[in-house]
């Protein structure tokens, strides 16, 4: 078994580039995906994997031996340490998979439903709110310029595999994307909107959410069709920007069935 130990091989250090260098990623339309979670997602989801990376101590794990024999690709053993140099994670889980970051955005004009993230730059914020878009079928998702890098490490831990049955693509002009939406484009406020229990929710809906700080964008609020509060009988004067979108999604999907 022929074993990488060195971090100064150029296939390590493009790993590591993948992981730590959004423009990397952008440029070669790659990411690295880690841990058993994230590469079993990917798997099953019928998504190709470019390569799999396996730490020494991990081939012979059972779980990452099953996946190995899922994947049905060709495997790249990493010495421990190359494999902690590589990943991101403080305590590695013995297997990553190198993935392409799908070139086309979703089709708005198509769209049966989405959401839109305004300028979000938290990473866990975006990778719940993906995991909340893929549990209540929001699938298509739109990041504006500002937004946390989708395919980055800490957003994809948070999603914990939602990118793998979504569509996922960047906005560079969102209001134009927003015209080409059919259905009815509903923008989230903290306050003074329609309550989100009698808002009118039939038929294809695309959200807009902004960051906790700055919220939507003007230009981008004054083109939705409703406005939508989600009431808060408490103390608290605002809500986790991911917190609210699963309560957004769960209701309109409520009302879906």
């Amino acid at each position: 078994m022929n074993v990488l130990r060195s971090r100064a091989n150029p296939r390590v250090r493009r790993w590591q580039r993948l992981v730590r260098d959004s423009k990397a990623r952008r440029a070669q339309a790659r990411a690295l995906i880690e841990g058993p979670r994230l590469v079993g997602a990917c798997i099953a989801a019928g998504k190709a994997i470019e390569e799999l990376l396996v730490s020494q101590s991990g081939i012979n794990q059972r779980e990452i031996s099953q996946l190995v024999d899922r994947a049905g690709v060709d495997v790249v053993v990493l010495s421990d340490a190359v494999f902690r140099a590589v990943v991101d994670t403080e305590t590695p889980q013995g297997i990553a998979a190198e993935v392409e970051i799908p070139a086309a955005a979703p089709a708005l004009a198509e769209s049966k439903g989405g959401v839109m993230l305004d300028r979000l730059q938290d990473a866990g914020n975006v990778g719940a709110i993906l995991r909340s878009a893929a549990a209540f079928g929001v699938r298509d998702v739109f990041l504006s310029s500002g937004c946390a890098d989708p395919w980055s490490p800490k957003v994809l831990r948070a999603a914990m595999g939602a990118h793998f049955s979504l569509q996922i693509g960047s906005s560079r002009n969102p209001v134009a994307d927003l015209e080409r939406f059919n259905g009815k484009v509903a923008c989230a406020v903290p306050r003074g909107g329609v309550p989100i229990g009698t808002a009118d929710l039939s038929g294809p809906v695309l959200w807009i959410l902004g960051s906790e700080g700055e919220g939507v964008r003007p230009e981008l609020a004054t083109r939705a069709d409703l406005r939508v509060t989600i009431p808060m009988p408490g103390l608290i004067e605002s809500m986790n920007v991911a917190a609210a979108a699963a309560i957004l999604f769960y209701e309109a999907s409520r009302r879906a069935k």
